[in-house]
This record gives C-alpha cells, structure tokens and sequence, in this order.
C-alpha cells in the first residue's frame, strides 16, 4: 500500500522501501504515483527536521533513498527514447537552506519532461543565480526553500536578480514546504508550485510564452 511506502521512506527504511518500489514496478504500478507517494515522505521527513527529531545526517540519507527511488522509476518513465529539451531551467535551494530533497524531486520531474536542468545545489548565493542564468540565457529561475528562514533569502535573491539587468528577462518561481501565495507576493516571485508538477507545469507555460 502507498501509506507503507511512505511510512518505510519516513523511517529512513532503506531495504524495505526499495524491494517495495521493485515490487510496484513489477506490478505495473504508475511510475509517477509512486514518485508522489516518495514526495509525501520527504515532507514528512522535513517536518521532522524542522521539529529537531531529524538532523542533517537524516536529511542526507532520506535524499540517497529518493535518489535510489528515482533511479528504479526513471527507466520506466523515460524508456530508451532521447528527447528535444523544450528550455532551461536553473534551480537551487536559496542561502541558509541545505534542503534539497524537495529540489532534487522538481530537477527530476523537470527532466524527464524534456527540460535542461541546471541544479546549483544548496545555500545558493543570490549572485550565483545571475550568473547562470547570463551564462545559460535559461528564462526560468526555480528557488528551493523548506524553513522558513528561507523567506527572506528568497526574498533577497529576487531582489538581486531583478537589479542584475534580468528583470523582464527571467520568470522565478518558489517552492517548499511551507510556501503558499502569501510567501509569494512577499518575495517578490512570479509564481509558486505546491509541488513537482505544479512546477512543470509552469515550466510548460511559461516555455510557451515569450518573455
């Protein structure tokens, strides 16, 4: 059942959750459902990082079960087929945040729908942003963030952006845990996705208007 995934994933239950991925796979089930039910054990995850009952270690390792998780799904979601990329994106978890379970699961779902993904990793300074995005000439921004502690880092990193010469140029888009549309319109980001579809779906959009 999906709750016992995601309860072996919460747990950081390594072995029990790959043989049940395995198992899903053999029986047909949705790649992407499976994928869905890995994201609602990282929020869990992260909510118990946030209540100190994870620590950083915890967060390390429940980001190699997923990774191991996306590795078993992706073959099944892909097949051997090579796609055109339909643009580039850049995304990173903003300074102050080491989070990236979230952010990995968006990179996947991003990839695998036919995007060039440019993952800087976490504690990303603002101006790093920038400089990627004027080395790459992508036209989506993606800011990761799970405490709220990265508001205001989300906030800044906007602003940065926004002075660089990008305004107009770029679309941003927030996401995490605790990010809803109040969070939005205080950092100053064109939109926010509650999760890894969400995302690509705005990622689709916007690749189809001209900025």
């Amino acid at each position: 059942m999906a709750e016992d995934l995601v309860t072996a994933i919460a747990n950081l239950r390594e072995e029990e959750a790959l043989s049940m991925v395995e198992e899903k796979l053999r029986a047909g089930e949705d790649a992407l459902k499976i994928l869905v039910d890995s994201r609602s054990a990282m929020e869990i995850v992260g909510r118990r990082f946030e209540n100190r009952e994870y620590f950083v270690p915890d967060l390390v390792y429940s980001g190699e079960i997923l990774r191991e998780i996306t590795e078993l799904v992706k073959p099944t979601i892909t097949g051997a087929a090579e796609f055109e990329r339909l643009g580039k994106v850049i995304i990173g978890t903003v300074a102050g945040d080491i989070h990236d379970i979230g952010k990995n699961i968006v990179t996947f779902m991003l990839d695998i729908n036919g995007f060039e993904v440019h993952d800087l990793g976490v504690d990303v300074p603002a101006q790093k942003f920038v400089e990627k995005a004027e080395e790459t000439q992508a036209r989506i921004i993606g800011l990761s963030g799970l405490l709220t502690l990265a508001f205001e880092s989300m906030k800044e990193t906007i602003e940065v952006i926004k002075s660089s010469g990008l305004s107009g140029k770029v679309r941003i888009m927030i996401g995490g845990g605790q990010i809803n549309d109040e969070v939005r319109k205080y950092t100053g980001a064109d939109a926010y996705g509650s999760d890894a579809l969400s995302a690509v779906s705005l990622t689709k959009e916007w690749t189809g208007d001209k900025l």
